[in-house]
């Protein structure tokens, strides 16, 4: 939709934060969004063809407050909004019609809304019969799609029923898209879709388009760069908390992620780490990959033998009891970060868990060995007279079922 429409028609932006336009005047801008002119004007404008009940309008407008008369207050409001239109230059008529207790849009003032040209343009796209031409008429639909329907308006029924119908079509319309583009091999046109679908409907894991895309295109180095980039976004939005879904997200993820023929000594490079192991302490890792070199060392040990110690340190105040939120924890989350690195080894592995929580991997070591290891972080954490501290929790790594021991070895 234009900025400078002045045809006579009120053009209605709903994807992402709401606005409206008149002959080129800004009536909302997205940052009332929340006002009862703007409820109103939502409400009745979206629903036009159906028409707004009472009960419908009163949800809307008044949530859970308690309203004496609710109809003389709906009125009170429709006045307001009408005289607030005629003010922004709408031509002076009765927006409101009101037929049979249902409220719908006047038929003199044409409305151009973004989710009707949307649904609109994705269902015609189905009748178009030759792939390339539907491909394209897709395309146009899901560009159309500029975001979530009323962003931040979960609180009214209503309106987040309508936010998950929009995106599901959106859905629907991508997934369409990508089976066209494998059909036609249009992958260069994947990719894009692909950015622009992350950018509308982000952490939805639409990165997958791109890694295909590009994996399809041979451009390997590239698909690698935007695999490792598209993890650490979803590490850092989710955390280590939602360690279940993050591993399900890498695993998607990781289906079109395809290296060209190398040789092993080639691999062996990318594989290992490029950092002088005399100017660094401890590896750092994301929490996903310390739960898979902790399943992997689980295994390892039985045959090997070696004492593989897991240590969770968490800071606790003076009292001795976990810090769990305050402006100062990211501060000494991050010097406890620094702490880990300097107190342990080049071998052993730390991640961050939680807020002001940190396990540590120490491997080849003894129980008395990780209390000397305590002290060195302990030593390395203090701060000044501040009354934060650390405790800390020690378990020996054990294979949780022998079970996969007791099978014979296949030779």
């Amino acid at each position: 939709m234009s900025d400078t429409n002045c045809d006579g028609k009120l053009h209605v932006k709903m994807f992402g934060k709401f606005s409206v336009k008149y002959n080129g005047t800004e009536i909302l801008d997205g940052m009332s969004g929340k006002s009862q002119f703007a409820l109103v004007l939502e409400t009745i404008v979206h629903n036009r063809e159906n028409g707004a009940g009472k009960n419908l309008l009163a949800q809307t407008l008044f949530e859970d407050r308690d309203i004496e008369d609710v109809s003389h207050s709906i009125r009170n409001i429709l006045y307001n909004a009408k005289k607030k239109l005629v003010s922004f230059g709408l031509p002076e008529t009765d927006f409101f019609i009101k037929k049979n207790n249902l409220y719908y849009w006047t038929d003199e003032i044409e409305v151009v809304e973004d989710t009707d040209q949307f649904e609109k343009q994705y269902k015609s796209a189905h009748l178009v019969a030759d792939p390339n031409e539907r491909f394209s008429e897709l395309v146009k639909a899901m560009r159309l799609y500029t975001g979530p329907f009323l962003h931040n308006m979960d609180s009214v029924a209503w309106m987040s029923n309508e936010a998950i119908r929009l995106r599901s079509l959106f859905h629907d319309c991508v997934k369409e898209i990508e089976t066209l583009a494998v059909d036609l091999q249009l992958y260069n046109e994947l990719k894009e879709v692909g950015k622009y679908a992350c950018i509308v409907d982000p952490f939805s894991e639409w990165e997958v388009l791109v890694l295909r895309a590009l994996t399809s295109l041979s451009r390997y180095e590239e698909a690698e760069a935007y695999y490792n980039k598209s993890i650490d976004q979803y590490i850092k939005e989710y955390g280590s908390n939602s360690s279940d879904y993050l591993r399900e997200i890498i695993k998607n993820l990781s289906v079109y992620m395809v290296y060209q023929l190398d040789s092993i000594d080639h691999i062996q490079t990318k594989l290992q780490d490029t950092e002088e192991l005399k100017e660094r302490g401890g590896y750092y890792c994301s929490f996903p990959i310390f739960q898979e070199l902790y399943r992997t060392v689980e295994r390892v040990m039985q045959r090997s033998g070696d004492n593989i110690y897991l240590m969770l340190c968490t800071i606790v105040d003076g009292k001795g009891n976990p810090i769990q939120s305050g402006s100062r924890l990211d501060e000494l989350s991050d010097r406890l970060a620094e702490a880990l690195l300097k107190s342990v080894r080049h071998s052993d592995t730390v991640t961050r868990y939680g807020k002001g929580q940190y396990l540590v991997l120490l491997f080849d070591t003894s129980m008395e060995n990780c209390s000397v290891v305590q002290r060195r972080i302990d030593s390395n954490f203090i701060i000044g007279r501040q009354r934060t501290g650390l405790s800390y929790s020690v378990k020996k790594v054990i294979l949780n079922s022998l079970d996969e021991l007791k099978k014979p070895e296949k030779t």
